[in-house]
């Protein structure tokens, strides 16, 4: 896929060490990242990167410690999050950052999904009655027609494409200059069966939705924590702690992690 030029985030991460033997191991995980707190009896990381968060939980989890995000950012536009899911099996998770009025980081995973690319798009509506089906056309709030990512004319909600690999699986961070947050939430999020074309096709729809084809996994936008603001580790609805959350959404026994994105998000976001 084509790259463009990437900003830094920051990602705020509870990382389960019991002692200075767990700090050193995530430390030494952490090497080619910008570490920027590392708190042992908090719990706490804070990590400035280019990377997609699932990269960096990753390699936070090859120290031998879970770990969990639970803030992006600190931006006044604020964060968001959706879950992704469809009756085809596909699974993800996407979280948003507006760092600025112009500029907003999309980081997510997929899992599931046919080798190739796949459109991604912001659309109107978050229903879910009929799968992806229901979820209106693409959020296009200046009336534009559809077009690609970098284009001045398109709609807001166009992302352009994901990539998966032979797996199924898509990592993906997209910097984009029109999407909002606060436009977004209450939305959804769909991941095509098809690529799109960007606008650039002769096929009538090409103008419309880049020709990409029915969505395969969707899911509704929601705001999620910033940096810091959210320390709880115990869920107030169950008595769950986040850890255990992190288990029981990835179906996983304690402690194991996981190749593949979650499938929901935990409540702590």
């Amino acid at each position: 896929p084509p790259k463009s030029p990437q900003n830094p985030g920051r990602l705020e991460f509870s990382v389960e060490m019991s002692c200075q033997g767990c700090a050193d191991a995530v430390r030494a995980a952490l090497d080619a990242v910008k570490l920027l707190e590392l708190r042992p009896q908090e719990q706490s990381v804070l990590v400035e990167t280019t990377a997609a968060a699932e990269r960096v939980q990753e390699l936070l989890e090859n120290s031998g410690c879970r770990a969990v995000l639970k803030g992006m950012g600190a931006p006044p536009g604020g964060a968001a999050v959706a879950a992704l899911g469809g009756p085809g099996g596909v699974r993800g998770l996407l979280r948003f950052l507006q760092l600025s009025p112009g500029r907003c980081i999309v980081d997510g995973a997929v899992t599931g999904l046919p080798p190739g690319p796949h459109g991604l798009h912001i659309h109107e509506f978050g229903d879910l009655s009929d799968p992806c089906d229901s979820c209106g056309g693409h959020f296009n709030p200046d009336g534009e027609t559809h077009g690609g990512p970098q284009d001045e004319h398109r709609h807001a909600g166009d992302l352009g494409n994901i990539w998966a690999d032979a797996e199924g699986h898509a990592r993906f961070r997209i910097e984009d200059s029109k999407l909002k947050v606060w436009d977004i939430i209450g939305r959804s999020v769909v991941v095509a069966e098809g690529e799109d074309d960007l606008g650039r096709g002769s096929h009538p729809l090409s103008r419309v939705t880049g020709n990409s084809g029915r969505g395969l996994a969707c899911g509704v936008v929601a705001r999620a924590a910033g940096l810091f603001q959210n320390p709880k580790r115990v869920c107030s609805c169950d008595g769950v702690t986040l850890w255990e959350e992190r288990d029981r959404s990835r179906g996983a026994s304690p402690g194991t992690p996981m190749e593949t994105p979650m499938e929901t998000p935990s409540p702590h976001l």
